[in-house]
């Protein structure tokens, strides 16, 4: 266990008292990094009967993922309920608008609140950090509507900060890279369907066999662009008549390297742009 500064002791003190004055918890556990610290910390400070981690299986969640969150709960003896939210299903969320994580999180919170007529009095949880507070995430907009708490961002805990003690517990992925839904592949106004949803999925799978860890492939309706880190571009380039051919199987047109490398959040631009 990796000892921590001053600094970030006093924040993880806060967490425990954040935690300890509270009855309980529903966390929505999506398998990353952010949601399994808040997880964590909620069975380490509340204990296994009051700390209940809730996924939902649903198109939008690598199954790699879904995996990864069961393995985790397994191994620390956490408490985890799969529910299946259908959000593909509501016309507000697959048309794709610029909000469409509202609608997303508005169908999870709203079935996670529902759990705590099982839970009485239980809280539900994001795991929202401080520094997604400067983004553009329509999904905090549900969470307030739905008065869902995040302790990382009560007391003010960064993603970087939020890494540092996810590693001083062990945990497995606390160096994970981030793994934002597969509807985020899509650009805003392109109708999100389970046939992108797979493609997309198997194409970033692929790119992982090919040894490519953090990637994402972009899909815009028929044709497919690959993201991978500006310092793989040079790996890539080896490979890449091999993978733009296996991609272009999965049912795109056509496939194009993106130069720029990966962007977390490229799509967003076009909001900006909407907005001058």
């Amino acid at each position: 266990m990796n000892a921590l500064n001053t600094e970030l002791q006093n924040k993880l003190n806060q967490l425990q008292n954040w935690f300890e004055s509270k009855s309980g918890s529903i966390v929505a556990f999506s398998g990353g990094i952010d949601s399994t610290l808040v997880l964590y910390l909620a069975r380490k400070f509340q204990g296994k009967e009051k700390a209940i981690g809730v996924i939902s299986n649903s198109e939008s969640l690598k199954q790699k993922d879904f995996k990864l969150a069961e393995n985790f709960c397994a191994e620390f003896d956490i408490t985890l309920e799969v529910i299946k939210t259908n959000e593909l299903e509501d016309e507000r969320y697959n048309e794709n608008p610029m909000n469409r994580c509202f609608f997303c999180k508005e169908h999870l919170f709203t079935d996670l609140t529902e759990m705590t007529d099982k839970y009485t009095g239980f809280n539900v949880l994001s795991g929202t950090n401080f520094d997604d507070l400067g983004d553009f995430r329509p999904g905090i907009d549900a969470a307030k509507k739905l008065k869902v708490l995040s302790p990382m961002v009560d007391c003010h805990i960064t993603k970087d900060e939020l890494r540092q003690i996810a590693k001083h517990f062990n945990l497995p992925n606390w160096d994970k890279p981030a793994s934002p839904c597969l509807s985020s592949r899509m650009p805003y106004g392109q109708k999100v369907t389970k046939e992108k949803l797979r493609q997309v999925e198997a194409a970033e799978n692929l790119l992982n066999d090919y040894g490519f860890e953090d990637v994402r492939v972009r899909h815009y309706g028929i044709y497919g662009r690959i993201e991978v880190l500006k310092d793989d571009l040079a790996k890539l380039t080896i490979v890449q008549n091999e993978v733009v051919e296996k991609i272009s199987a999965l049912g795109f047109a056509s496939v194009e390297v993106d130069t720029e490398g990966l962007v977390s959040g490229k799509l967003n631009r076009a909001i900006g742009k909407s907005r001058q």
